[in-house]
């Protein structure tokens, strides 16, 4: 177990050798152990589903311009919780204006429509480069559709759970 360190004057890096003679060095590059991959800008279409609403959604390499049902984000998700909600994939991906958004949206209220519509752009950046976004959006919970549908109205009863008001006489 005989270790000899060598200091190349050029490039300052030390380097060992173990006993068979292969030299190594103890620090590892910088960004070794992720590869530095540019995000794949590619189209995509996928649809996404939350209570009763419905989003069939295109995105395409862009400068980040939403048009839902032929308005823009700002006039159809007047709400700023909402169109924090919409742009929430972009957020967990960092690709905020990197891409248009064209969708058309119909069925439920406006919350389960700006839920569909993030389900939707989460499928389409899944579907554009499975191994570098899939990851990062499955953490996040994007990928993982909202199953929360109202409850069916029983009979016998006013609505799903309320009953008529009990007299005793």
């Amino acid at each position: 177990m005989s270790e000899n360190t060598t200091e190349v004057t050029e490039v300052e890096e030390t380097f060992e050798t173990d006993e068979s003679g292969v030299a190594y060095t103890s620090e590892s590059a910088a960004g070794a152990d992720t590869p530095a991959r540019p995000a794949t800008i590619a189209p995509a279409a996928a649809t996404g589903r939350r209570k009763e609403a419905v989003a069939r959604v295109r995105i395409v390499p862009g400068t980040g311009n939403f048009r839902i049902n032929g308005r823009t984000m700002d006039s159809y998700f007047p709400n700023k919780l909402h169109q924090q909600v919409v742009n929430e994939p972009f957020a967990a991906l960092q690709l905020e204006g990197r891409f248009d958004v064209i969708a058309r949206i119909h069925g439920g209220g406006i919350t389960g429509q700006a839920g569909a519509l993030r389900l939707g752009i989460a499928r389409c950046l899944n579907e554009i480069d499975l191994e570098t976004n899939r990851a990062t959006l499955k953490k996040a919970g994007l990928l993982t559709r909202d199953s929360r549908v109202i409850e069916r109205k029983k009979a016998g009863l006013k609505k799903a759970r309320k009953a008529p008001q009990f007299s005793k006489r």
